[in-house]
C-alpha cells in the first residue's frame, strides 16, 4: 500500500483467499484492505494516538438516513454527551479532494450537526470548524486534541 501523510503506525494484517485484510480496532474485526480502508485505518490511529480521542467515542462506517437515502459515513467522534464532535470523510489516495468531496461531507453534516469536519485522502487533510450561528465554516490547520 501507498505511503501516506501520517505518522507510521503498526497494523495487524491477515491473508485469506488471496485477499489482504487489516484489523480495525474500533469495529474489532478484520476488514478487506482497499485503498480507502488504508486511509481510514491511518486516520483512526491518528485520532487515537496523536489527538488522544478515546476509542469509546469513535464510530466507524455506520449508516445514516439522508433525504430518505441510506448513506455511510467513514468516521465519527462523539462528545461525551452524545452530540457529534467530528465527522471524517476518507478517500483513496488516488481521489483528489475537490469541491464535490467537500459537498459530500457537508450533506452528511446537515443530518449530523458536527462541530468539526475532516476530509483526507491520506496525502492531503482538510479540517474546518462549523459556525451554525453565521452559517459558515472556518478552515483550520488541524483539529483540536481531545480535552
Amino acid at each position: 500500500m501507498q505511503k501516506l501523510n501520517f505518522p507510521e503506525y503498526r497494523f495487524r494484517f491477515k491473508n485469506s483467499e488471496n485477499k489482504v485484510s487489516i484489523f480495525d480496532r474500533i469495529r474489532k474485526k478484520f476488514i478487506i484492505l482497499t485503498p480507502e480502508e488504508w486511509v481510514r485505518q491511518h486516520t483512526v490511529h491518528y485520532l487515537i494516538e496523536e489527538k488522544k480521542y478515546p476509542e469509546s467515542l469513535i464510530n466507524v462506517e455506520k449508516l445514516i438516513q439522508l433525504n430518505g437515502l441510506n448513506k455511510r459515513y467513514d468516521i465519527i467522534i462523539f462528545n461525551p454527551d452524545g452530540s457529534i464532535f467530528l465527522i471524517v470523510e476518507c478517500k483513496s489516495a488516488r481521489v483528489k479532494i475537490t469541491q464535490e468531496v467537500f459537498d459530500q461531507i457537508a450533506r452528511y453534516n446537515l443530518a449530523l450537526d458536527s462541530e468539526y469536519l475532516m476530509i483526507s485522502n491520506g496525502l492531503d487533510h482538510y479540517y474546518c470548524q462549523m459556525n451554525y450561528t453565521d452559517k459558515q465554516y472556518t478552515f483550520l490547520k488541524d483539529i483540536p486534541d481531545y480535552k
